[in-house]
């Protein structure tokens, strides 16, 4: 193949009439209309200049069109820089100075405040709205949809995705050809997915998880995808008997658990619920298979890695766990200074190796080589244990370990605890300063709605549970946690909040 993602995943479905988008407005868009679109702005970047290994920042609304965008940088070997919709412009100015973006795709709103700023580096700059207006599209429009696709290796970079960058600058994990395809391929075969399936897509495409996961393994398996703007539990419910599976984040499940049309009659036809991004609370896949008869199964994967592990699509799907690893990845727990294995059983550092791993940071020598061992292991930061069946179990990220007083304290298991306490939603544990232990537990509490938990009760089934050391030095009531774009809960912010707690 001279160009293996884009042949694989596009290239196979030219000339299809079979549906790929189902659209909100009860249009369909089809494999070949689609890919057609997709060769058009291929061209078109040519036209502009642009050659293979040249980066493509896109800031834009989930769209067909922006979809067919990265169709098209497949099409034509350039770097797709997808860009979280929430970015400031501070924010994306080092973005598209760091990558040394050639061209730069924004909303028609933001024209104005990016141009000066593109103009200063050297950037082109389109524009591309929701409903398809802007400069891309029309001067796309003039194009003629030939399928000249660019030679590329397994090797060569095919995205560029940044890091939250919760601490020091923002990382560009740079992705290869080989990174996004095998990871595709392997999900396909993992969780059973067919030209028959349609998924029910309402994630954001800026990210690995709606991009990378949902949209290439539909692509991979020349299925469709009932195409949401965003997540709106109406169009969910109005779309769900055409689907058969769908991906999500816990976020979703929760919200969907929260609706009386939630029920067993109104999923039957569904063969597979999907989670991931975040940690799945044990008591959600509890309530999901309750109310459906349908066992969520979670994944765990991240930025620099795509997916390492899966609960299985056959055998339990146990809440809790993300299951063993992948075919062809390989998870060890480790020490995290030496990188030497731990037993079986016991928490330390995951490190994840295989054709899914990326090939470093975005001019960042440096910390490539501290994240990535000289025998191919990443070290994700995240915490965890392989059980005694070889399902992993995520416990925490490195940096929310707590140590007071000299002891390792986990925030997972003691919310695991605050989580099944009467009136409780959900909780986060955090680390803050102490004068006399360094760092003390705080545990903040989000209510059931209507609820009113009593502090006291669940102080007194705490100490009968934890060691005193892991016990929270204050419970703390708040209305909600805050998150990230995908769901997670942004604990940097929790610790910064509550950091004068006791050191006034």
């Amino acid at each position: 193949m001279t160009n293996p993602l884009f042949d694989t995943l596009f290239g196979a479905h030219v000339g299809r009439s079979d549906p790929f988008l189902h659209l909100p407005d009860g249009q369909t868009l089809t494999y070949d209309a689609f890919l057609q679109t997709a060769a058009r702005l291929a061209r078109l970047t040519a036209r502009l200049g642009l050659t293979p290994g040249d980066r493509v920042a896109v800031q834009v609304a989930k769209s067909p069109d922006a979809l067919a965008l990265y169709a098209a940088c497949a099409q034509a070997g350039l770097v797709f820089l997808p860009l979280n919709t929430a970015y400031t412009g501070a924010e994306l100015a080092y973005f598209i100075e760091d990558s040394g973006a050639a061209l730069v795709v924004c909303d028609t709103r933001d024209e104005a405040a990016l141009a000066p700023l593109c103009a200063t580096l050297g950037a082109r700059l389109e524009t591309l709205g929701a409903d398809g207006a802007g400069s891309l599209m029309t001067k796309a429009a003039e194009e003629a949809p030939r399928f000249q696709t660019a030679a590329r290796a397994y090797s060569d970079l095919a995205a560029l995705l940044y890091t939250s960058g919760t601490t020091g600058r923002s990382k560009g994990a740079m992705l290869t050809q080989e990174n996004l395809l095998t990871n595709a391929l392997t999900l396909v075969e993992a969780w059973r997915f067919t030209a028959d399936d349609v998924l029910l897509h309402a994630l954001p495409i800026f990210h690995t998880h709606g991009l990378f996961v949902a949209t290439n393994i539909t692509l991979a398996a020349g299925g469709s995808m009932i195409f949401q703007p965003r997540f709106d539990l109406d169009a969910i419910f109005a779309a769900l008997p055409r689907a058969t599976t769908m991906m999500g984040v816990p976020t979703f499940y929760t919200r969907m658990l929260d609706d009386p049309r939630l029920t067993r009659a109104a999923t039957e036809h569904m063969r597979l619920f999907v989670s991931g991004s975040a940690p799945l609370l044990a008591e959600t896949h509890a309530a999901f298979a309750q109310r459906t008869g349908q066992a969520i199964l979670e994944r765990y994967g991240m930025t620099e890695t795509g997916m390492n592990s899966s609960n299985p699509y056959e055998g339990a799907r146990r809440a809790g766990t993300v299951g063993p690893p992948l075919p062809g990845v390989e998870v060890a727990i480790t020490e995290a200074e030496s990188g030497a294995p731990l037993p079986q059983g016991e928490i330390g550092q995951i490190e994840v190796r295989g054709p899914n791993v990326f090939a470093g940071y975005w001019n960042m020598p440096e910390k490539t080589a501290a994240e990535l061992r000289e025998n191919g292991f990443f070290q994700t930061g995240d915490l965890g244990r392989i059980d005694e069946a070889g399902y992993l179990h995520i416990v925490g990220r490195s940096k929310d370990l707590i140590i007071s007083g000299g002891l390792n304290i986990y925030p997972k298991e003691i919310e695991t605890l605050l989580d099944a306490q009467p009136g409780i939603r959900e909780s986060a544990v955090i680390g803050v300063p102490h004068p006399d232990f360094g760092e003390t537990v705080v545990a903040l509490l989000v209510p059931e709605p209507g609820a009113t938990p009593q502090i006291d009760a669940i102080t007194a089934a705490a100490r009968a549970e934890l060691a005193r050391f892991k016990m929270p030095r204050e419970m703390i009531l708040v209305d909600d946690l805050p998150r990230n774009a995908m769901g997670k809960v942004q604990k940097a912010q929790l610790r910064a909040r509550y950091a004068d707690l006791f050191t006034g």
